[in-house]
């Protein structure tokens, strides 16, 4: 049975509507909801949620009155007694399930809260997401009944006192609904999905692949290619479409796809529609809505209330780190193509909390954003303000000028006498000129950064490159336990994370 033959009751009908007319009108009916839902917590008696109700100005006065948040300030205040059990912290009830979430650089996992409501607002925006495909044109929409590979992370999740924790894929894959599984349309499978054992998992995924019919996959772009690869050469294929020639899209989302493109193609045997999401922890923030969109869809009426902070000095301090009575807007008060981070207030208790990630609003009318990088993952040494969105692009430019494959990459500063520099690590299996490749990605960058080429005539003396082969970059994530679900190689490398980036570069040399 095709996925678009079941019949949706009024309520669901209801509740996929998926208009984004009047923006400001969406997110108030949102935050009225998640207050009127919390007012009797903790946290709602704390911050006089029912004095924001009955304001005339409810959004200003949330603002006013509920401060503002990063995860170690709400795991100190707030989170750390949902850990214990307790009920009525920041959300009705107790958390059941904590996603596991040590994002790219920091080494201490955070516990998110996962709520059933979470859950069921997540699994809304994707079926909306679905639905938004039966609008694109010249797509083999036989597809969208066909199977769903996700390659996630474990559903084998660890037991605490009180709760669950694991990757959010993997949480939120054992609750995926009964008439998704019931079609049979979930891959690899429950039992396949319990595996923790990365190489096991992909070594049973490869077994079975001949036994599905897969239409859509959905995964971290580096992962998904590595398991396509060991299919190919385990059946002798010429490509992934000899096996599953219904395979037409790609579900996508947490980096960006830009830098695996050429290298994910050679895979295939005819092209995929590429569908791009932002599926945090935290949430699922946006959704690619409308074919050949340049971003997604902020998903507005679904139980998150966003409020955006100008990415700037009067915000932010040199690391990163948002000050502690930011400027804070409304999604219809902020600008096309400025950069703000975002603060995301959700029905999983999470309030006023800074997601760590930077986007531009491109289309006002569609409410369509891109993500630019994180809070801090950029470079800015000098003032040069370089995003990881610059970067992305930079190398996407110069592996289309040259012919090459560059899957993986990530940039450091580094000291040049009394200025400074930027050194970049590049994974390629093809012979590459060093310096060639520096100058030109200099060049691109200057072509996308006003503030960086203005900086290369000053203090940002030098750009430099070292080329290692990619088994390098994902040995790496090997190393630190990162791999597979929803782990990524960080586009930026400070501190700790490059310390220990460069020890392994020195171990590594000497085998």
């Amino acid at each position: 049975m095709a996925i678009f033959d079941i019949k949706l009751s009024k309520t669901i009908a209801k509740a996929l509507n998926i208009s984004v007319s009047d923006p400001r009108r969406q997110q108030l009916k949102v935050l009225r909801k998640l207050l009127k839902k919390a007012r009797f917590t903790e946290f709602g008696q704390q911050f006089k949620f029912d004095e924001i109700l009955i304001s005339k100005h409810i959004g200003k006065k949330f603002q006013q009155l509920v401060p503002t948040y990063n995860y170690d300030k709400i795991y100190k205040e707030w989170w750390y007694k949902t850990l214990e059990g307790t009920s009525d912290v920041c959300w009705p009830g107790v958390i059941k399930f904590f996603a596991l979430s040590s994002g790219t650089s920091e080494a201490a996992s955070k516990y998110i809260p996962v709520t059933k409501d979470l859950i069921k607002s997540n699994t809304l925006t994707s079926f909306r997401q679905l639905i938004s495909l039966t609008k694109y044109e010249n797509i083999p929409k036989r597809s969208i009944g066909k199977g769903w590979l996700m390659l996630g992370g474990s559903t084998q999740l660890q037991k605490g006192p009180t709760y669950y924790a694991g990757d959010l894929s993997g949480i939120q894959q054992k609750n995926i609904p009964f008439w998704f599984q019931g079609l049979g349309l979930y891959k690899p499978g429950k039992k396949i999905a319990k595996e923790r054992d990365w190489a096991k998992k992909l070594d049973e995924i490869v077994e079975n692949a001949p036994k599905w019919d897969i239409g859509f996959i959905i995964g971290v772009p580096a992962w998904l290619q590595l398991c396509i690869e060991k299919i190919i050469e385990r059946y002798q294929l010429n490509n992934i479409h000899d096996m599953w020639p219904n395979l037409a899209f790609y579900v996508h989302g947490g980096v960006a796809m830009e830098p695996y493109k050429k290298g994910f193609e050679r895979l295939l045997g005819k092209p995929l529609t590429y569908i791009e999401t932002y599926l945090a922890s935290e949430g699922f923030l946006a959704y690619q809505s409308r074919q050949d969109a340049k971003g997604m869809q902020l998903a507005l009426n679904n139980n998150i209330f966003f409020e955006f902070v100008p990415f700037d000095d009067n915000n932010f301090d040199g690391d990163g780190n948002m000050v502690d009575n930011p400027e804070t807007y409304m999604i219809h008060e902020i600008e096309e193509f400025k950069e703000y981070a975002i603060l995301m207030s959700t029905n999983a208790g999470t309030w006023r909390y800074a997601i760590g990630d930077t986007v531009k609003l491109i289309d006002k009318a569609n409410s369509e954003i891109i993500i630019t990088g994180r809070t801090k993952h950029f470079l800015s040494l000098v003032g040069e303000h370089l995003s990881v969105d610059n970067m992305n692009k930079a190398i996407e430019l110069v592996s289309n000028e040259l012919n090459l494959i560059i899957p993986e990459f990530t940039v450091t500063g580094v000291p040049d006498g009394t200025f400074f520099g930027h050194k970049w690590y590049v994974a390629c299996n093809q012979e590459i000129d060093e310096n060639n490749l520096a100058k030109l990605i200099d060049e691109k960058i200057k072509g996308l950064n006003d503030d960086y080429e203005v900086e290369r005539k000053h203090a940002l003396k030098s750009i430099s490159v070292e080329v290692l082969k990619e088994d390098v970059f994902m040995d790496f994530m090997k190393s630190k336990g990162k791999i597979g679900g929803q782990h990524k190689f960080p586009r930026v490398l400070k501190g700790k994370m490059l310390a220990e980036w460069q020890a392994f570069l020195t171990s590594y040399s000497l085998h």
